[in-house]
């Protein structure tokens, strides 16, 4: 029997890795993307050749620049289609692997934290979606804090994210964080007591 397939997602500053965190310090596998993208964008990984390839002088020393990448997109939007191809493969294929190894060792449930899960539609391969919210001001606050961080920056990877009411509207369940870490963390022990004892038999 294949472990119920939990979608983590939320929009930036909203508490998504903490929860994560948490699912994982429990004991349930989490299959992190960006963890994954991070890997195969490193020297030596899979996506190293084909993305140098599809946008010449990206890649240095260490692997594929971010930095890079990001003025060539910024050039060329039409990239992020032609990146897209080449990662998500990559990825989906890890992905499988995850699962494979949580089936075989008996896990009931597993987590997939993806930052981007209703914008690349994801939700369609999981069993339920969990989305971690927090009120707007909140979130703003907790992002400015980050080093780097400007309005300008906050703003644009906004532009790119899904509505916080619309992820909450689609999500199957939701953990407001901005309730501090305790409640959150009570939400998470409630949801796998709740989620381990389901097969993923018709549950979607």
């Amino acid at each position: 029997m294949s472990p119920y397939k939990l979608g983590l997602t939320g929009s930036i500053g909203m508490g998504k890795s903490t929860t994560a965190k948490m699912f994982a310090e429990a004991g349930i596998p989490v299959f992190d993307s960006d963890a994954v993208v991070h890997a195969l964008y490193a020297a030596g990984g899979d996506a190293v050749a084909p993305v140098e390839a599809a946008f010449p002088g990206v890649v240095t020393r260490t692997g594929i620049s971010r930095e890079k990448l990001s003025e060539a997109l910024a050039r060329d939007p039409s990239g992020f289609d032609r990146l897209n191809a080449i990662v998500h493969p990559l990825v989906a294929a890890r992905r499988a692997d995850f699962l494979e190894a949580a089936a075989k060792s008996g896990q009931d449930l597993v987590i997939f934290d993806i930052p981007l899960l209703f914008e690349t539609g994801g939700e369609a391969w999981v069993d339920g979606v969990l989305v971690v919210t927090a009120p707007a001001d909140i979130q703003a606050a907790r992002v400015l804090e980050r080093p780097g961080m400007t309005r300008e920056k906050f703003a644009q990877i906004l532009s790119r994210q899904m509505p916080d009411e619309e992820k909450r509207n689609r999500a199957d369940f939701i953990i407001d964080t901005s309730k501090g870490f305790d409640f959150a963390r009570k939400a998470v022990d409630e949801l796998i007591a709740k989620l381990s004892h389901q097969s993923n038999h018709g549950t979607h």
